[in-house]
């Protein structure tokens, strides 16, 4: 077990979020995986809910930053000082005993990237920096069996890519990543408004749409919703209708993706394990588990059992903070690095 006197963390550092949990403690930390930095002087500004306020209110020399972008890092620098800050936000510079940190990192990225947020842990203060995928993360997080000889399966929805993994006995048998996520979802949204109307969304706008009316397949007593933008012919602000149905058909490209990567994943998974599947079924985490009528839509795809995570937004941190509170227990499940 890690040392009840120390205060071990972990992390999910996310395409829209990065969430932090403390040992003995629970969730810490939850902000925006947002930058402003100053390109006239290189500093950094602020990050995280105060870096996204500021996003479309700055002048030209203050630029909005995400570090990661589709599950990948897209600037080293920038997502070592992102985290570096996180960290001295909950103190780990303060504390007495240097923490044990555990960071749950998105398949896609590469060797170099793992370096880079370790070097990150390291350089605010890490005594041991362990890394586990998401997908695992998330399996432990939703409480799935994952050390016994049964198939789990699970489908973690982010905000830049969507995970699926069959893991069974402490491994991952099977998995495939997409970069299709709630970001991409709500560049759909953008798109289509732009493309039918005219009409220029801001991708908050769209992120809200999808949360009201959004869904994955057709229900009962649905309403429109009313938007504003800019019409692009007149420069002009300018309201509209939207329906559900239409934002379904911005949308369905995406879906159809996600059930794609689970049904590729499905088919390259042993017969034995797809028989548990059938049985257990598949369980559906991150912010994307969220859309109204998924579970549903995949049921009817896959002829699977689905079910959501009783806390899909933070299923990722919480299997990380397990990790974190049991690591001899859950060390088959990490990949540690020391100094």
């Amino acid at each position: 077990m890690a040392s009840p006197f120390a205060r071990n963390l972990a992390i999910d550092i996310g395409t829209a979020n990065t969430v932090i949990y403390q040992s003995k403690k629970g969730i810490v930390l939850d902000q925006p995986s947002v930058v402003c930095v100053d390109t006239k002087t290189g500093n950094i500004l602020s990050v995280g809910h105060e870096a996204r306020g500021m996003v479309g209110r700055t002048p030209e020399h203050i630029v909005s930053i995400r570090p990661l972008i589709d599950g990948v890092v897209a600037d080293f620098e920038i997502a070592q000082k992102m985290l570096h800050e996180f960290l001295a936000m909950v103190g780990v510079r303060k504390f007495v005993s240097k923490p044990i940190i555990v960071v749950a990192v998105p398949p896609l990225i590469t060797s170099v990237e793992h370096r880079a947020i370790k070097d990150a842990a390291y350089a605010a203060g890490a005594k041991k920096v362990y890394i586990m995928e998401e997908p695992m993360a998330a399996a432990i997080g939703a409480g799935l069996p994952i050390q016994e000889p049964v198939g789990s399966m699970i489908v973690d929805i982010g905000g830049g890519t969507t995970d699926v993994a069959v893991i069974s006995l402490g491994g991952v048998v099977t998995s495939r990543s997409v970069r299709i996520g709630g970001d991409s979802i709500d560049h759909s949204i953008v798109n289509y408004i732009k493309n039918s109307y005219n009409l220029l969304i801001g991708e908050r706008t769209a992120e809200e749409l999808k949360m009201a009316i959004g869904s994955a397949i057709r229900s009962s007593g649905e309403s429109a919703a009313r938007i504003r933008g800019r019409d692009l012919v007149s420069g002009l602000p300018k309201d509209l209708m939207v329906t559900p149905q239409e934002i379904r058909d911005a949308i369905e490209d995406q879906i159809f993706k996600i059930i794609s990567a689970i049904k590729a994943t499905l088919d390259e998974t042993p017969p034995d394990l797809v028989s548990d599947l059938s049985r257990h079924g598949m369980v559906l985490a991150g912010g994307g588990a969220l859309l109204n009528g998924l579970a549903e839509r995949l049921m009817n795809e896959t002829g699977m059992p689905v079910r959501i995570a009783d806390d899909p937004l933070y299923c990722v941190v919480a299997g990380a903070g397990r990790c974190v509170e049991n690591i001899e227990l859950l060390q088959q499940v990490l990949a540690v690095e020391s100094r």
